[in-house]
């Protein structure tokens, strides 16, 4: 196409030339001159003409190898997005399993410890078993039971029983609440309020005298359900441990006036 417009352009600069030649006269040449001429025009259209496809040819190729740069940086992209998104859905799975297999195994574990933990101080471990189910092997289950009546015999030194069962034993009941003393009115002197700053949020306050045992504080904990084995004491400032005994008073360590004690959750050591 574009070698059709130049040859066009170039006829169509050629005609004014003619033109202006039959104008002048026509030469008087030979025929070997009219031949060179007709030769050197066709020379100079074979050289036009080869240029012209020369050049055509290069910028078709140029505007295919970009056409190809493109299309390689499309896939490129593609195959890229494709990866990451592999690499997304491999890690996402990692990252499920490592949650199924490691951490929820790991937090019932703690759960599980703290749970036996706090039936073994309340004395109430016996929530811990798994008993018979209802509606299992009869026999097996007698059988079980007679044993365990008998190794409990054995520990025990009991006679043994006349009858072939044994009334089982009784279930273990929870350690009483140690008793506090009674409040003092605020009227009255030598008095201090004491005040818990508690894990849930809440502060309850009492009223103490400054010749009660220390251990009142360790009492009054258990009162309102925070056991000493896994709960402790600690001065809000500076903030050190409190250092409760049952011999010392609460003046001798060092609750002389209002005081606001900070009750936190022991370390469990696994």
């Amino acid at each position: 196409m574009a070698l059709r417009e130049v040859v066009g352009i170039f006829f169509l600069s050629a005609v004014p030339l003619v033109c202006l030649e039959l104008r002048r006269g026509i030469p008087d040449i030979g025929i070997k001159d009219f031949l060179l001429l007709c030769g050197r025009i066709f020379l100079l259209l074979a050289l036009l003409t080869l240029i012209i496809s020369v050049t055509t040819s290069w910028l078709n190729s140029f505007k295919s190898s970009q056409l190809h740069v493109k299309e390689e940086e499309e896939k490129n992209e593609k195959r890229q997005k494709l990866v990451r998104k592999k690499q997304q859905e491999a890690q996402g799975e990692k990252v499920s399993r490592y949650i199924e297999n490691v951490l929820k195994p790991h937090q019932e574990m703690k759960l599980r410890k703290l749970e036996e933990r706090f039936y073994q101080m309340t004395g109430e471990a016996w929530k811990l078993s798994r008993g018979h189910k209802l509606g299992g092997d009869e026999s097996t289950s007698q059988t079980s039971f007679e044993t365990s009546n008998r190794e409990t015999a054995k520990s025990q030194n009991l006679p043994k029983p006349f009858t072939e069962f044994s009334l089982p034993a009784e279930q273990p009941t929870q350690k009483e609440t140690p008793d506090l003393p009674e409040e003092p009115s605020g009227t009255v002197e030598e008095v201090v309020t004491v005040a818990l700053r508690c894990p849930s949020g809440s502060v309850p306050r009492r009223r103490f005298l400054k010749s009660c045992s220390s251990q009142v504080l360790f009492d009054w904990m258990m009162r309102i359900g925070y056991h000493t084995s896994l709960y402790s004491l600690s001065t809000s400032f500076p903030r050190q441990p409190l250092a409760v005994e049952g011999g010392r008073s609460l003046e001798d360590i060092g609750i002389t006036v209002d005081t606001v004690l900070i009750l936190e959750e022991k370390e469990q050591s696994n």
